[in-house]
């Protein structure tokens, strides 16, 4: 059973209980207002579509849509072991407004989310909130028997039994005691069963096995092209950079053994200055070597690479590693390449002057959390760094999650499966 509610025996740890008791009702304050604002912008966005005003806003709504189902399944994942892939269409970058609604709308993945709405803010709200209520309305029935009962003169019901003296009070403390019982068994399911029913209605069925076929073969064309362009701009800043610069090195040296009988002072300045060429194409050559696949992370592994790349950072860097071994080398280059570039974007467009990096392996999945104290506002669109990490996560079947409220903090969640 996950969310710690299992100790070594297989049995309910009070500690279990009570996380999944505050989890549920963090979930269930935060997760009521979410849908019910996304689902009637939703509605509202959509409907002023033929008027005109909805073709430049439902972009916006609904990439807000998408991002709060992203973190609901990032959610589902961290506290309750359930996997819900995404399976969105690429959306065409650079395209206007109303193509971007044309395409979102043609998505099947985005009907679904919109169904998923009025189910979170009904039946997903009262599992969400039920774990909380068997921990906490107990207390309400052992309070009516050592004395609240004489605050309710003229009686009080807690749950079926009517409160009228002591007696009475003494039944509503023992079925605040059964209800505890039942808390016990109860709580870690209830939140459970809330995921999973996030997963039935926001997960893809079979019908949606093609859809999830061609998502992955984007993605994959994604990649390729990626690679393709990553080759180009390494063959060309290797012609622009060290080649150039080995070339003078050549052509000085020549010159040089020409000068050595005839002028050795102009000879022994051309070889201060050829050395000094030298010393800056070996420094190209490793800076260019550290963006195709840093040594750092060949020979350390993640932990120490994304340490490594903390380090040279400007802004105050905290790094949190706990990674059990290691993963598979493309899946530690994926992740790598992503968290670089969250901390580059972090670094230019934030103004933070404090960034916490947290790596961790749980339940089959690679999860890198990056936050930082910034202004906020950063959203996945097209154009921007977070777009191309989705892209190359997306390779891997990862999942994006952005939470960015103006003002910040700005917390960046990626995750990947790995072995």
């Amino acid at each position: 059973m996950t969310m710690d509610t299992m100790n070594g025996s297989g049995r309910t740890t009070g500690r279990g209980i009570g996380l999944a008791a505050v989890r549920g009702l963090a979930l269930a304050l935060v997760s009521l207002p979410g849908a019910v604002l996304c689902f009637c912008l939703s509605l509202v966005s959509i409907a002023l579509i033929p008027i005109g005003v909805g073709l430049v806003t439902t972009p916006y709504v609904l990439t807000g849509v998408r991002a709060f189902a992203d973190w609901r399944r990032v959610l589902a994942a961290e506290w309750g072991g359930v996997r819900i892939p995404p399976a969105y269409r690429p959306l065409p970058e650079g395209a206007p407004p109303w193509t971007r609604t044309v395409a979102l709308l043609r998505d099947p993945a985005t009907w679904r989310d919109l169904r998923w709405l009025p189910v979170d803010m009904t039946a997903g709200f009262v599992t969400a909130l039920l774990p909380a209520v068997l921990l906490l309305y107990p207390l309400e029935g052992f309070a009516l028997a050592i004395g609240l009962w004489r605050v309710f003169p003229d009686g009080y019901w807690y749950g079926f039994v009517p409160v009228t003296g002591q007696a009475s009070a003494f039944g509503a403390a023992a079925l605040g005691l059964v209800l505890l019982f039942l808390a016990h068994f109860l709580t870690p399911r209830l939140l459970g069963a809330h995921f999973r029913l996030t997963r039935a209605v926001l997960g893809g069925n079979q019908r949606e096995l093609a859809e999830r076929v061609r998502v992955l073969t984007e993605t994959r064309r994604d990649a390729v092209d990626a690679s393709a362009a990553e080759l180009r701009r390494i063959e060309r800043d290797l012609h622009d950079g060290a080649q150039a610069r080995l070339v003078a090195v050549g052509m000085d040296l020549g010159t040089i053994e020409a000068l050595l009988d005839k002028d050795p002072a102009q000879a022994k300045e051309l070889i201060a200055r050829t050395r000094q060429s030298s010393v800056e194409a070996l420094s190209e050559l490793r800076e260019l070597v550290r963006g195709i696949h840093p040594p750092v992370l060949a020979e350390r592994g993640l932990g120490d690479a994304v340490q490594a790349l903390a380090l040279r950072l400007p802004v105050a860097t905290e790094v949190s590693v706990d990674l059990p071994g290691r993963a598979e080398a493309p899946v530690e280059s994926a992740a790598y390449f992503a968290v670089s570039e969250v901390l580059t974007n972090a670094v230019k467009h934030s103004d933070a002057d404090r960034i916490w990096i947290d790596l961790h392996r749980a339940d089959g999945m690679l999860r890198a959390t990056v936050t930082d104290n910034g202004k906020g506002g950063a959203v996945i669109g097209a154009g921007s760094g977070l777009a191309g990490v989705e892209r190359r996560l997306g390779t891997f079947d990862g999942v994006l999650a952005v939470s960015s409220p103006p003002g910040g903090p700005t917390m960046v969640t990626m995750e990947i499966p790995c072995a």
